[in-house]
């Protein structure tokens, strides 16, 4: 039995295309050199298998049905898809991943992280780029468990895996900020753990899909609000609704701008070195994708932009915009 996979295939939409611009099916037996005998039969086994009609026969033109003129629409669609999947594949024997995936910690700048993807594909890559949005130790948890090929922000430990390679992106300070109208931004500096732990805090939920994960700058016993993103945590302490912990880098334009007050506090202060991390061995291994992420974070002003730190609002290194045909930009300002 004919089934719709037998017959629709690229052969048979462009004979039914020909038939449609011909407006007959003598005249298309004639364009693609066929006796019409074979084509009218090779329509009727198409229609069989979709168990529709394609043509209108009720005059001497060949008019398309509505059904017809779907799978016209629908098969350009599919004939455009085999053409992009054929380049692809061979762009990809090239050495270019199908996919790359980031994983994203929520301290790191998105839009640094934008800039870099904008880069990224004016090489015009055959790679999809798919972002994970992650927190704590949920971005490392991420790339050891497969489901990412780079992390940016992730803490890493020792016992990580011998599989993992990771590189220092850099030392994010945390202050603890509250709002103006707080009542804590009106007591005497330091800040106690007694009197910080009669006020709510927020913190953000560990995106680490097993184990407890983990928790910064809580107190035994204090209320917590727990919300999804950096963002929604900065707006919680904007409006004074909870108090907590936040990296310098991402609180200083609200400190800037009187939205934030830094209060000191009598625990140390917490600075939490983070990196990048990838999976696998040596360069000649690597995929072309993961070279070229790779050879971006060599660069000094690139980690540090990726950590909230733009020196003054310089640019990210035009080296990074300048790599032609899929090579890894050289690295620079280390």
């Amino acid at each position: 039995m004919v089934t719709p996979r037998d017959v629709l295939t690229p052969e048979a939409l462009a004979m039914v295309q020909t038939i449609s611009d011909a407006g007959s099916f003598a005249a298309a037996a004639r364009t693609i050199n066929m006796v019409p005998s074979a084509l009218t039969y090779r329509v009727r086994q198409m229609e069989d298998a979709l168990d529709v009609l394609l043509f209108d026969r009720s005059s001497r033109q060949a008019r398309l049905t509505e059904a017809g003129a779907e799978l016209l629409r629908e098969g350009a669609r599919l004939l455009a898809d085999i053409d992009a999947v054929a380049n692809r594949v061979k762009r990809v024997a090239t050495g270019w991943e199908p996919q790359f995936t980031i994983a994203v910690d929520s301290i790191i700048d998105r839009v640094t992280v934008m800039e870099l993807c904008d880069a990224f594909f004016k090489l015009n890559p055959p790679t999809r780029l798919k972002l994970r949005d992650e927190t704590l130790s949920g971005t490392l948890e991420a790339l050891t468990s497969g489901q990412a090929d780079l992390a940016l922000g992730a803490t890493v430990d020792t016992g990580s895996g011998a599989d993992l390679r990771h590189e220092p992106l850099g030392t994010v300070r945390f202050v603890y900020a509250v709002a103006p109208h707080h009542p804590l931004a009106a007591l005497p500096e330091p800040l106690n753990d007694d009197i910080i732990r009669k006020h709510r805090a927020v913190a953000i939920a560990d995106s680490v899909q097993r184990g407890g994960g983990l928790t910064f700058g809580l107190l035994p016993g204090q209320d917590v609000f727990t919300v999804a993103t950096m963002p929604a945590k900065l707006d919680v302490q904007v409006r004074g609704m909870a108090t907590g912990f936040l990296p310098t880098c991402l609180a200083q334009p609200y400190i800037d701008s009187g939205r934030l007050v830094v209060k000191r506090v009598a625990r140390a202060e917490r600075q939490v070195p983070v990196h990048y991390a990838w999976r696998g061995g040596s360069g000649a291994g690597r995929g072309r994708a993961l070279q070229w992420w790779l050879s971006q974070l060599q660069s000094r002003v690139t980690r540090a932009a990726l950590l909230g730190e733009r020196g003054g609002g310089k640019p990210l290194p035009r080296s990074m915009v300048n790599a032609k045909k899929g090579k890894p930009a050289p690295a620079r300002n280390r």
